[in-house]
């Protein structure tokens, strides 16, 4: 065993991920991997967002494949033990495990970089391999293709964000071809590999633009059905995890509910909801709701994707930010580029990256854990124009409303017309909706924001619901284009729209406060707004 060969890392790493409690054994895709090996092709490459169990994955395979251990007490209980494949594969091979995103310290140059690899695979082989004579000067794919020769063995490549080298300020244009060489001289056409297994964020085909790495079969969310339920959780697997959360917890705090609002809403090619992995287990394991997910980079790094063109984006985030999805085509390759200049390539790199979720032509922020990254760059990126001033009036319309202050509600509504954005157009609902939504986004310090809620016999628009002091106001929202606030209070009224909260009052963790009836009109002709809130 070495630090590349036959690795004691992945084995160790993936141990320890299956005595976690919230566990969950994705195994199977073992069977499926080393079919597609074994059968028709050895060069597979998967592509998801980060934190998306691209790394969990290749720690599985490296340990089951390895000869460098025994896998028995490890996969013996897990679901590949079940597989046909199980007892042929299981530590047959020798395992090459290399993560790309291992950089030594003080490394600043490619050189550097790619040296170190070479030498401490080099010496693996040397220690491995210690009854033959290993040239140190001569090629790594020399090397492996006289050892193959000489003893038979076959090697399996796993390579773990085999693109982060693509990421590091010390790397110029002409390493990135150099790279690209190094990983087709390695693997390509070469007897000696048995299968090469590579995992990253963003599309190989963008950065092998010639025959580099063309004969990667590449797996990516958006575009391949193919390990859809192999990366991500689905909803089976959340509901087995939390039916544990519930097993373990006294005091359970979170619900079904609020993991979906916060964790899930990516989608697989074929539609289907995943949920983020890392995510969902930090917030059963913590028994709370946070940003796990973007806990690692803050709203600034949603702010880089589209500061080179705000004013093309700026109507769509705040239609996203409003819970809508947004017609867009997606060019996953596009987010490879280091200058993201249209609408297009923009979106293309925050799917990506999983800032924003894709379906069926649509793109969408796909839960509050993003949700909240988006509200807090809309409250203060001056750049972003209308969309920064209506909700630095938020903090405002939130007080007016509670107060009943009519008057200054409908002077902020003013103040956003007058702004003659494009969503004013006011068309329909969808595009009022929209401008509620950031005159109303400091709500959402205090407040679960629904909308389109059931409630009563109806949905109604807007539903904010008191979650850090259940003592607060409670508040529902119904809006009208060519229609009277006081036609819109009554609808609340006469759909019942207030029992969402009266049926919550029975509960151990009742809400106390008042009710605000708000009705928001807006005639088209007069263009302007009127405003009514009742309190009950």
């Amino acid at each position: 065993m070495g630090k590349y060969l036959n690795s004691p890392a992945a084995y160790m790493a993936y141990k320890e991920m299956t005595r976690n409690p919230y566990f969950v054994d994705k195994t199977k895709v073992l069977e499926e991997i080393v079919s597609i090996a074994d059968e028709y092709n050895k060069y597979i490459c998967i592509t998801r967002p980060r934190r998306f169990g691209k790394t969990v994955t290749a720690n599985m395979l490296a340990a089951f494949l390895s000869k460098g251990f025994s896998g028995e007490k490890l996969f013996g209980n897990l679901e590949i033990s079940k597989s046909s494949i199980y007892s042929v594969f299981l530590n047959q091979y020798q395992v090459i495990r290399i993560s790309f995103n291992e950089i030594p310290e003080g490394c600043a140059a490619y050189d550097q970089y790619i040296g170190g690899i070479r030498k401490g695979l080099v010496k693996d082989l040397k220690k491995e391999y210690s009854g033959m004579e290993i040239d140190d000067e001569d090629s790594l794919w020399d090397i492996l293709m006289e050892l193959c020769v000489e003893t038979g063995d076959r090697f399996v490549f796993v390579l773990d964000e085999w693109d982060y080298i693509f990421h590091q300020d010390f790397i110029t244009d002409s390493d990135k071809s150099r790279y690209l060489s190094f990983l087709r001289n390695l693997l390509k056409d070469k007897p000696y590999v048995f299968l090469a297994y590579m995992t990253g964020i963003l599309p190989i085909a963008k950065y092998s633009s010639g025959s580099e790495l063309n004969m990667f079969w590449e797996y990516t969310m958006i575009n391949e059905e193919r390990f859809s339920d192999s990366f991500g959780f689905t909803q089976e697997e959340v509901d087995r995890l939390y039916e544990r959360y519930l097993a373990r917890n006294e005091d359970p705090r979170l619900t079904k509910e609020s993991l979906k609002d916060w964790y899930d809403g990516y989608h697989t090619f074929r539609g289907e909801r995943v949920y983020n992995p890392r995510s969902v287990v930090a917030a059963l394991s913590n028994n709370n709701l946070g940003n796990y997910w973007t806990s690692s980079g803050p709203y600034e790094e949603i702010y880089y994707y589209i500061e080179k063109n705000v004013a093309d984006v700026r109507t769509d985030l705040a239609l996203m930010v409003s819970g809508e999805a947004v017609k867009c085509r997606i060019q996953e390759y596009a987010a490879t580029s280091m200058n993201l200049k249209t609408r297009e390539e923009i979106f293309s790199a925050m799917v990506v990256y999983g800032f924003l979720s894709y379906h069926n032509g649509y793109v969408s922020i796909p839960n509050r854990e993003l949700m909240s990254q988006f509200e807090v760059m809309l409250r203060k990126e001056k750049s972003l124009d209308y969309v920064y001033r209506l909700a630095k009036e938020s903090e405002r319309m939130v007080r007016a409303t509670q107060m009943g202050d009519t008057k200054t509600m409908e002077e902020i509504l003013e103040y956003a017309h007058n702004t003659e954005t494009p969503l004013l157009s006011y068309n329909n609902e969808t595009e009022l909706s929209a401008v509620i939504n950031l005159v109303y986004l400091s709500a959402r310090d205090d407040y679960r924001v629904e909308r389109e809620d059931k409630a009563g016999v109806g949905y109604v628009d807007f539903i904010f619901y008191p979650e850090r002091d259940r003592s607060m106001d409670c508040m529902i929202l119904e809006l009208k284009v060519d229609h009277t606030p006081d036609e819109a209070i009554r609808q609340i009224k006469d759909r019942n729209y207030m029992l969402r909260f009266q049926g919550k009052m029975g509960e151990e963790k009742k809400y106390t406060g008042r009710i605000l009836l708000v009705g928001i009109g807006y005639d088209k002709k007069k263009k302007i707004h009127e405003c009514r809130v009742e309190m009950i």
